[in-house]
């Protein structure tokens, strides 16, 4: 009996160790000391105090309550604040949801979620939310604000982002990849010439937001790397989309514009010019500075 008990521990102890294994596999060795998973969800009910903000000004959100890379929060975070200060733009940064209500919201222009996860807004910030953006408002999505498995909020994931996430690349988990610039006129591709060379943790969503009518910046050449999830003797999923994999790309809701972009996983990738001038363009088209109208899809 004791024999049968110890093996019985034994074993369990070998299979916490391999999901261990897996987990530290999937975070990658470089991230494994900074990435962790949020226990519990925390919603802002105070809304916070606005410095004078001159126009156009621009909404830094990066809560989250679910998965958080630190590092490359606050690194994005430090980017975007850049961008809008070399642009002449203002900006607030913050992780406070109660932000989104109809009075604070209306002094911004355009906001961007950077790598937001899990559910972060309460319902009534839900309805001010998109009714701002339904009335003229700017989204820019960035990485892992569209890369939660499953959404509460199906408006977000239908309607804003456009397409569900369904997993990313592992074993390994960055590689490179060849970017096709559909579109090399928009504010936010029209640097990037025809292609782009780089390397990421790929997204891939169960089906192309093209058939909805987006307008599609950037696909993803399959071809150009190893498109599955795969941890060693647990996982081993196929993530191929096919020839049409969007990684990039915009729609019109409403009076509003929203631009998402599946790159950036990396803190390193924010100090990459050609990215840098992406985020920038898309920024500036959400809020209407630059580029086409929002019609026909664009």
């Amino acid at each position: 009996m004791a024999r049968i008990l110890k093996r019985t521990v034994y074993v369990f102890l070998a299979i916490f160790a391999l999901l261990a294994i897996a987990a530290l596999w999937a975070v990658g060795p470089g991230n494994a000391g900074r990435m962790f998973f949020d226990i519990g969800i925390t919603y802002d009910k105070d809304a916070p105090k606005l410095p004078e903000l001159k126009q156009p000004a621009i909404l830094i959100f990066s809560k989250t309550n679910g998965f958080r890379d630190s590092n490359q929060i606050a690194t994005a975070n430090a980017a975007l604040e850049k961008i809008a200060k070399d642009k002449g733009w203002a900006s607030f940064t913050t992780e406070n949801a109660a932000v989104f209500n109809a009075e604070q919201l209306a002094k911004f222009k355009a906001v961007v979620w950077n790598s937001t996860s899990g559910d972060v807004l309460t319902p009534e910030q839900r309805a001010a939310f998109k009714a701002w953006m339904e009335a003229g408002g700017g989204f820019v999505g960035l990485h892992g604000a569209g890369g939660d498995p499953s959404y509460k909020w199906q408006w977000y994931v239908d309607d804003l982002i456009g397409a569900q996430f369904i997993g990313h690349t592992l074993s390994p988990q960055f590689q490179q990849g060849r970017l096709v610039i559909e579109d090399q006129t928009h504010p936010a591709t029209k640097g990037l010439g025809a292609e782009w060379v780089r390397e990421e943790e790929w997204y891939s969503f169960d089906k192309s937001p093209r058939a909805k009518g987006y307008h599609i910046l950037v696909t993803l050449d399959e071809a150009s790397y190893s498109p599955r999830e795969k941890i060693p003797l647990l996982v081993d999923k196929d993530l191929r989309m096919g020839k049409d994999h969007p990684i990039v790309w915009t729609h019109c809701l409403g009076n509003g514009r929203a631009f998402y972009s599946a790159l950036g996983h990396r803190a390193e990738s924010y100090a990459e010019p050609k990215h840098l001038a992406m985020i920038a363009g898309a920024i500036s088209w959400v809020a209407g500075i630059e580029g086409p109208e929002c019609d026909a899809g664009k």
